[in-house]
């Protein structure tokens, strides 16, 4: 038998102790797994409708600032599909519930590399088919607004949020950033609500459609209808979302999508007409 102060007894305890909390460990990230889950779906949610506004419009607070019921309560106006990027059509056998975007950017298998885009995200790699969601107030089959994902580097990381389009998937209804390492002030005035509040009625394209949307360095001409306010401190932060905003809406990405959506939504109206 081995003296308690031997080094093997001693050893010995402290291989004991590293399992048994290595197995509470185990066992507490197990259980709480379904906790994180359900927190980071109303997580995902609450950005959605910040982004479509729909708290605002409906509440006058963002999403945020509502309980987690009315938050579902809301969500319940949005559904989600999957969307191939490349032909711009929907691809049914991919499932949105399990779909995660982290995963498929880094996935080679789900992913495609970014080569000279006319406007630079900063990113190697896009997936290539993409959840998007729709809002559709209830009782009503006419789509009020298309919210995308989006992603870019900013200045130290990439930035992931939503961008929300109007009707017409040409105006901005509005733009949330949910997970970015910018500097709290500066570039990290992303998440301020009166910047933010800036999006709304921005267009998207130019006359020509061509991707035109941006973060002005200074403040914005009030009769630039494609520009928000700069960031002051903050340019490689601008130029970043101005990028990603830009490449997100042409045709190396959401662009073939928006087109098909506005044929759909034509017939549609033509056919309701």
């Amino acid at each position: 038998m081995q003296q308690r102060d031997s080094l093997g007894y001693t050893l010995m305890a402290a291989a004991v102790l590293c399992v048994v909390c290595s197995l509470a460990v185990s066992a507490a990230a197990v259980a709480l797994r379904p906790i994180q889950e359900a927190n980071e779906k109303l997580d995902q949610q609450k950005n959605i409708l910040d982004a479509a506004g729909l708290a605002i419009g409906e509440y006058g607070k963002v999403a945020g600032e509502l309980e987690p019921e009315r938050i579902k309560e809301l969500y319940g106006w949005v559904s989600e599909k999957m969307v191939s990027l490349e032909s711009g059509t929907y691809d049914v056998d991919a499932n949105p519930d399990t779909w995660k975007l982290m995963d498929a950017m880094s996935n080679p298998a789900t992913s495609i590399a970014i080569t000279d885009p006319e406007f630079d995200p900063g990113e190697e790699r896009r997936p290539e088919t993409m959840k998007v969601f729709f809002v559709k107030r209830p009782g009503s089959d006419s789509i009020q607004q298309v919210v995308l994902p989006i992603y870019g580097k900013g200045l130290w990381g990439t930035l992931y949020g939503y961008l929300a389009l109007k009707s017409d998937l040409k105006t901005i209804q509005g733009i949330t950033f949910y997970q970015h390492k910018e500097t709290p002030g500066l570039g990290g005035e992303v998440d301020n609500p009166r910047w933010k509040a800036q999006w709304d009625g921005v267009h998207l394209y130019d006359e020509d459609g061509n991707p035109a949307a941006n973060v002005f360095k200074g403040p914005a001409p009030t009769d630039n209808v494609y520009a928000v306010d700069g960031l002051s401190g903050a340019t490689i932060t601008c130029r970043g979302v101005t990028n990603l905003v830009r490449y997100w809406a042409g045709d190396d990405a959401y662009g073939p999508f928006l087109t098909q959506l506005k044929s759909e939504m034509k017939e549609s109206e033509q056919s309701d007409g």
